[in-house]
């Protein structure tokens, strides 16, 4: 079968498109970096976006079985917001609908909500509701965090803890954090790209830490002797905009602190991965955290 996977040259998308090709399937991506390095050696086609003209996107998607989205922004940076980032998938959305796509599985965040005061958890619910009214066979993964070799969040905290001798932690770090091995969410998008049914499933690990409990036990594992310090998430933000400055990169943003600090990265949802991120970490730590992930890098190319 023809299937599609959005960003795949990417983090998430790359491990669903190396499960689909291993089952045999024909993959091509869309993509807003036509020349960005291909992990698949020409497997897997590369097209354009193209939601500036939804006729050429449909055009695209015709012979599409599946349709797995993992495009979205992390925060507003120059002409890319949420907003734009909502429109976007909107148009993608109505494209797969008159392409014929068979089903959408699109990746979505854990507690999303129309009444959420954060663009990122609003966005999210917005295209929950548009899927679901959209008369696409549907289903929607909430994930939580997502680790692995190539996630930003785990790996640049690591690196802070190799580098310096003081970490940050806004207020008390007992709020909680259930992450998910990647390979685990990909899994997951996979299988559940197979059924017909509509689903609307969090796509969440086996473990639940506080964020204070998380970030001590990626010191212990990386060798580090940074001291942990709690801050008032407002010092923390200072800080990180500066460090961010001199590594030209955005750390970390007020909306996901404030995520973060409202319990919004844990599920009420029994597990569905099954990736200890403990052993996980025990297996890569003398890798993880060495370089720095930077995200304007990896998604818009800055120097």
């Amino acid at each position: 079968m023809l299937q599609l996977v959005t960003g795949a040259f990417g983090y998430s998308g790359k491990y669903i498109a190396r499960r689909l090709l291993a089952q045999g399937h024909q993959v091509i991506t869309l993509t807003g970096h036509l020349n960005r390095p291909d992990p698949f050696d020409g497997a897997v086609r590369a097209a354009p976006f193209n939601f500036e003209n939804p006729a050429a996107l449909t055009a695209t998607l015709r012979g599409v079985e599946v349709l797995y989205n993992t495009y979205w922004v992390r925060f507003d940076h120059g002409e890319t917001t949420f907003a734009k980032a909502v429109a976007n998938t909107r148009t993608l959305i109505q494209a797969a609908k008159e392409a014929g796509v068979r089903r959408f599985v699109h990746v979505s965040i854990a507690n999303p909500s129309l009444d959420s005061p954060l663009p990122y958890y609003r966005g999210k619910a917005e295209l929950e509701e548009a899927i679901k009214a959209s008369g696409l066979s549907y289903a929607i993964l909430r994930p939580t965090v997502i680790f692995g070799d190539e996630d930003i969040l785990i790996n640049n905290i690591a690196y802070l803890l190799r580098r310096f001798p003081l970490f940050a932690i806004p207020g008390s770090g007992d709020y909680r954090v259930q992450p998910i091995f990647v390979e685990d969410m990909a899994e997951l998008a996979v299988r559940l790209g197979a059924e017909e049914e509509n689903r609307v499933v969090d796509a969440v690990g086996p473990e639940i830490y506080t964020f204070k409990k998380l970030v001590a036990q990626i010191r212990t594992a990386v060798g580090s002797r940074a001291r942990l310090i709690h801050l008032p998430p407002g010092v923390l933000l200072l800080i990180a905009r500066v460090l961010g400055r001199a590594l030209n990169d955005v750390i970390l943003t007020p909306e996901e602190i404030r995520g973060l600090m409202t319990d919004l990265l844990v599920s009420s949802a029994p597990p569905t991965g099954k990736t200890s991120f403990a052993a996980w970490l025990q297996e890569n730590s003398q890798t993880v955290g060495l370089r720095y992930a930077s995200e304007l890098q990896r998604h818009y190319k800055a120097r």
